[in-house]
């Protein structure tokens, strides 16, 4: 087993939470995990971006070459598909459908899901709406995560103690509303 993920998105959005359930998961189930972070200017919107390496043999390198993706998961489009070349032929895309407009000469979000679209894989959602309409808009990253839940071949369960675990020290219902998140996210993605 075998899965390499790059997680992108910008400063504040919960990318780096998202690997860190990931992670905790692949550790349960007794895999290796390499990972490597570039933080952008997080505070101001800057790219943040992750390569998450999932294996059941040793990982030599923390780093995804071009082309070896299995995954992208994006909280914004842009990010999804600056990141595309690292994607492989049959990779999946996973990304929030909503731009996240936060420079003045942000690419036209038609180009943008139209070039998505070409793609073989995609899943994309709009997170954001389903976060305000479920009254969790701070599990938008967890919306995400369940939608890509199936594309990464884990445990559901397991991801979901993941997400138990991680969460753990901020109480219980920030423990429920993330567990919720995800399976809207889940069940989302299987309906699109």
């Amino acid at each position: 087993m075998k899965t390499d993920i790059i997680l992108a998105g910008v400063g504040g959005q919960g990318i780096l939470s998202i690997a860190t359930i990931i992670g905790q998961a692949a550790l349960s189930e007794g895999l290796y995990i390499k990972q490597a972070e570039v933080h952008g200017m997080s505070q101001r919107g800057g790219d943040v971006q992750s390569n998450l390496r999932i294996s059941s043999d040793v990982i030599q390198s923390d780093l995804i070459p071009l082309g070896g993706a299995d995954i992208i998961i994006a909280m914004e489009p842009m990010e999804a598909l600056r990141y595309q070349p690292w994607l492989k032929a049959d990779g999946w895309v996973i990304t929030a459908s909503t731009p996240f407009v936060n420079i003045p000469n942000y690419p036209d979000i038609e180009e943008i899901r139209s070039r998505l679209k070409r793609l073989p894989r995609v899943i994309s959602i709009d997170i954001e709406a389903l976060a305000k309409a479920n009254m969790m808009p701070k599990a938008a990253n967890m919306i995400l995560l369940g939608a890509a839940s199936d594309a990464l071949g884990m445990d559901f369960d397991i991801l979901r103690q993941a997400v138990r675990t991680i969460f753990a020290a901020k109480g219980e219902a920030v423990v429920e509303m993330n567990l919720k998140a995800l399976q809207l996210g889940r069940e989302h993605a299987v309906s699109e």
